[in-house]
């Protein structure tokens, strides 16, 4: 385990360098607003989020996450503000927005009913990869995950772990700017989901940025930035180190804590 945080630690430090070199933006909101008649899900939000980086998007339930989340990937239409996604309009460019990200979920959106190689093949076939390309990509992924034994295995009778892996290297299969992880690491234990950490950095090595919704505050940890929403509001928005500075906590459970007691929302 602690070969495990020195590896993190290291490819954070990577990522940070990476970050105060280059600044690409890559998504970047101005006061982005959804409403549901007087309802206000999302209030004004305005942030941006850099190449390369990992970025959490927190907020206890009922905050605003998923309703952010949806008008970030295209998947709803803002009622007032402006937005850009891989540089393209949130308004006018949601089919290119859709082909520059990859989004995986909490139930991984694998096919239980394929075998791992098929899902592969499948997901491949919508991203827009040629043949070529997908025979390739399907051996380095199946060889990466040390899933040669399993590749014909229906993906149904894969551990719980396994999936999540797979899932996560499907949704970046086609070497997307952004992905957006929808609290990916749900329902397994402590060392899994530390593994998984480890293919997100990987990842964001590779430049590709992690926009990630997390209940566990030790994973906001692992994040080089993070905000914090409370009814619809970025309550907070900065490195994980500087946020328990503020709020003199001892850790991002005590932030957390701090920003969301007086949240009124129950549910998103």
């Amino acid at each position: 385990m602690e070969q495990n945080n020195n590896q993190a630690n290291k490819s954070l430090s990577t990522v940070n360098c990476q970050l105060s070199i280059e600044k690409e933006v890559v998504i970047k909101t101005d006061k982005l607003t959804k409403r549901f008649g007087d309802f206000i899900a999302t209030n004004e939000i305005t942030f941006e989020v850099y190449a390369g980086e990992i970025f959490g998007f927190l907020g206890a339930n009922g905050a605003g996450k998923t309703t952010a989340m949806k008008m970030l990937c295209g998947l709803s239409i803002p009622s007032s503000g402006n937005a850009t996604i891989a540089g393209f309009d949130i308004y006018k460019q949601t089919e290119e927005i859709k082909k520059n990200i990859g989004y995986m979920s909490q139930k991984f959106s694998l096919y239980e009913d394929l075998t791992v190689l098929e899902n592969i093949q499948f997901f491949g076939g919508i991203y827009g990869l040629t043949d070529k390309q997908l025979k390739v990509k399907s051996n380095e992924l199946i060889e990466t995950l040390g899933m040669q034994n399993e590749a014909k295995k229906l993906v149904s009778s894969l551990p719980l772990g396994w999936k999540q892996k797979l899932a996560f290297s499907v949704a970046i299969l086609h070497e997307p700017k952004i992905v957006f992880l929808d609290e990916p690491t749900g329902g397994v234990d402590p060392i899994v989901r530390r593994q998984f950490w480890d293919l997100i950095y990987a990842a964001a090595d590779r430049g590709i940025t992690i926009f990630v919704t997390t209940h566990y505050m030790d994973e906001a940890e692992y994040c080089h930035r993070i905000s914090m929403m409370v009814d619809g509001v970025i309550k907070a928005l900065d490195t994980p180190s500087n946020l328990k500075k503020q709020f003199s906590a001892s850790s991002m459970d005590d932030v957390f804590f701090e920003l969301a007691r007086g949240a009124k929302r129950k549910s998103d």
